[in-house]
């Protein structure tokens, strides 16, 4: 009997001390018992809800119709909350309303049944996704005044030299979606974390990339309007280059912007046809050694079983680009770069290598997510979207990329994909 007692004592210690609110109603919705901290959220004292029917802690919109719920279940057993738990209103005591997260369990007992409903306030949640999407908004006006600063800036300088024309297109959209909550609260947070290191990283790139262009052409703007003489042109020219060089690297930082904006919303369809792969191959190699460093050897082995593939030219362009500069970037002067090509009657298998400064191991899970950059790459140019893109449009082609990395020894980057993706639909 001792024993009984004292599970009893434990079970009502447990039950008053839970941090989330505990109600216990009959079939006909009558509180039959409820914890200290239901009495907390809801502003009441025990007295005043027990015996209560539990709509009094609903608005005046649900509370009507909670009986008849209740009625409907018995006869139906089809049930909205019971076993299954959603967000739902709460009134307080004073009529303010506020969220909470409610789950009820059924406890069949000898001659009746009870329903137990567990309460966890979402109002602190509610709170901080509001904080966010204002922080969003936030950051969203900051990217559009720098921007409208940016375009002022070229306007200024065209107006100055009309030997410039340059036509700067910036579309920069933010766009950080809180998934829906599932139900254990845990994983809501985390997706909110990993939005925050999202934004993080967003902000740390942006700032980098967009402050040194930005300075150069306001520098450069101003020293132009110095020199005055015809005598003083090599100088003119000397900083509108450096003007031209600033708003390219900006275009491209804003081109990766946009095609991982398209690639996002689903704007980007592939466009099939027959293509010379030989062909193509040979025309990326000769425009990418104009960007080799001095000294740098891009070395090419192309064993073509079939010339013609079917594919996406501009896609499979965007691709090879991509990869054959990142090893250009990360390798140093008079270093090689291999581009091997390789097709046969189903696949078209490709692998650009360096011999530079290699990913550290711990962060290659990283590699192809949006704005992440490695940390010995940091003083380098770049938006950290590169791979991100290249991912979905090798994914886009019906391929797979994979990569293999060792710290200071170089990185080799490896894709495979159909030959004619219509006969791999399913397969990749």
């Amino acid at each position: 009997m001792s024993s009984n007692s004292d599970s009893l004592i434990k079970l009502q210690a447990i039950f008053d001390t839970a941090i989330d609110g505990i109600i216990v109603i009959n079939d006909r919705g009558i509180i039959e018992e409820l914890n200290s901290a239901t009495c907390y959220l809801f502003g009441y004292e025990r007295s005043e809800m027990v015996g209560k029917n539990v709509s009094m802690l609903m608005p005046a919109e649900h509370s009507r119709h909670h009986d008849d719920y209740l009625e409907r279940y018995k006869h139906t057993r089809m049930a909205r909350i019971i076993g299954i738990g959603r967000e739902v209103i709460g009134l307080r005591n004073g009529g303010m309303v506020f969220p909470f997260w409610l789950s009820v369990v059924e406890i069949p007992l000898d001659e009746r049944t009870l329903y137990a409903g567990f309460i966890h306030d979402l109002s602190k949640l509610k709170e901080a996704e509001r904080k966010l999407k204002v922080m969003n908004e936030i950051l969203e006006r900051k990217v559009m005044e720098r921007t409208y600063e940016l375009e002022n800036a070229v306007n200024q300088l065209l107006a100055l030299n009309r030997k410039l024309e340059v036509e700067i297109a910036q579309k920069i959209t933010a766009q950080n979606e809180l998934h829906e909550r599932e139900i254990e609260l845990e994983k809501s947070l985390a997706k909110e974390r990993e939005l925050g290191e999202l934004k993080s990283r967003f902000v740390s790139m942006a700032s980098h990339e967009f402050r040194t262009p930005l300075s150069t052409i306001q520098s450069s703007v101003s020293l132009i309007g110095r020199y005055q003489k015809s005598e003083e042109q090599p100088n003119r020219e000397k900083h509108i280059n450096k003007v031209r060089s600033s708003v390219t690297h900006l275009t491209g930082i804003l081109n990766d912007f946009l095609s991982l904006n398209k690639l996002e919303e689903g704007k980007v369809v592939t466009n099939l046809e027959h293509i010379d792969i030989l062909e193509l191959a040979n025309e990326i190699t000769e425009e990418m050694k104009a960007l080799l460093k001095t000294g740098q050897v891009l070395r090419t082995q192309f064993d073509i079983e079939a010339h013609q593939v079917y594919s996406d030219r501009k896609i499979l362009k965007n691709i090879l680009l991509n990869l054959i500069s990142n090893a250009i970037k990360y390798s140093d002067e008079n270093a090689s770069i291999d581009f091997n090509l390789k097709t046969n009657s189903d696949l078209l298998e490709f692998s650009i290598r360096d011999y530079g400064i290699g990913i550290p191991e711990e962060e290659q899970k990283h590699l192809f997510d949006r704005f992440f950059r490695a940390s010995n790459v940091i003083n380098i140019e770049g938006t950290g979207l590169g791979l991100n893109i290249v991912k979905k449009y090798v994914e886009m082609l019906g391929g797979e990329i994979d990569f293999n990395s060792v710290l200071n020894e170089g990185t080799t980057f490896k894709v495979v994909l159909p030959e004619d993706p219509r006969r791999f639909e399913g397969d990749f």
